[in-house]
């Protein structure tokens, strides 16, 4: 994974799901889907301090706690807990997020610390990465990436040295494929990729008709009210997502469900070092690590059908804006 030299499962697990934001899980649910996914040869997770207000980095510390020995990466997020201002991300602020990363995960030096998509001026400010660096210096934090919105706030972090990026990519998100894999790759940068499901629309489990909670982003973001609405559906039109997802259930291959498909297909792409679905079940964390097993069964026409329903739905409007 990029410069942290770790090696981590090609299929990880996102936890935004055991926070908040997706409608209620229980402790021993969220219990539950970490064991299961573990059990499943995932180890990787990545979580955020805001997801739940901690309730997420505190389920995977107390996961963690009870199973002493795991060989699992925890990447966390910090830069949220502030108004959303450059001049926030400072040494001070950070050392105060990582210490209470660091009581939630029950850890005293966190694996990897990526700022939480910041205003665009901060992946350009070096006094920004020296703080990072200092962390890593003081033992609090082992490496330090960015999570991004934009594919050009990507490209300005590599240049300053990031050891990961983590980005939206999936099938209904085709630019950081451009210009982003290609520069993390020439500078050893790792690219965590999330929201590799659209928010669940890859499952192919949606219809027009489903029905979100009244907590889920995927009824109360739909237009970016609470944050940016990329990180809903990844930004497409609901109904048109539904369109080109009875596109992409074609391409599946036998055997395969249309989310494996979708998680596959992420993994195959030349520099990308994990993904990052997210499960609200232990069957759901299972089958999402199985998806590697139909890697081999994806080939040139899978990507070229991929990108022709890219062109044909989403490129106008998703490459503009991100």
């Amino acid at each position: 994974m990029g410069k942290t030299g770790r090696s981590v499962s090609v299929v990880g697990l996102g936890t935004w799901q055991l926070g908040a934001d997706w409608g209620n899980v229980d402790p021993k649910e969220a219990n539950d889907i970490l064991e299961a996914a573990v059990d499943s040869g995932v180890t990787f997770f990545d979580t955020a301090d805001v997801y739940g207000d901690g309730r997420s980095e505190q389920a995977i510390g107390t996961y963690l706690a009870a199973n002493p020995g795991l060989d699992i990466t925890v990447a966390t997020k910090i830069g949220r807990r502030l108004e959303q201002k450059p001049e926030n991300y400072t040494l001070a602020n950070f050392r105060q997020w990582v210490d209470r990363s660091r009581r939630n995960l029950r850890t005293e030096c966190l694996d990897l610390v990526q700022l939480h998509c910041p205003p665009t001026p901060v992946y350009s400010r070096p006094e920004v990465y020296d703080a990072l660096e200092t962390l890593v210096d003081e033992g609090a934090i082992k490496d330090y990436g960015v999570s991004v919105e934009r594919t050009g706030e990507a490209l300005e972090a590599i240049k300053h040295g990031t050891a990961t990026v983590q980005i939206i990519l999936n099938a209904f998100r085709l630019k950081p494929l451009d210009e982003v894999l290609p520069a993390a790759k020439n500078a050893g940068v790792g690219i965590i990729a999330r929201v590799p499901l659209a928010s669940g629309l890859l499952s192919g489990k949606y219809s027009k008709d489903t029905l979100f909670a009244d907590n889920d982003h995927r009824k109360y973001n739909r237009d970016g009210a609470a944050f940016d609405v990329g990180e809903t559906f990844s930004g497409v039109d609901f109904e048109q997502g539904l369109k080109a997802v009875e596109e992409f259930k074609k391409l599946v291959p036998s055997g395969a469900t249309t989310a494996q498909a979708a998680i596959a297909w992420i993994a195959a792409q030349d520099g990308v070092s994990t993904v990052i679905p997210g499960a609200r079940s232990p069957e759901q964390a299972r089958a999402n690590a199985a998806s590697t097993q139909i890697l081999d069964h994806l080939g040139p026409d899978f990507e070229n059908s991929v990108r022709e329903i890219y062109d044909t739905y989403f490129r106008e409007r998703i490459h503009s804006r991100w």
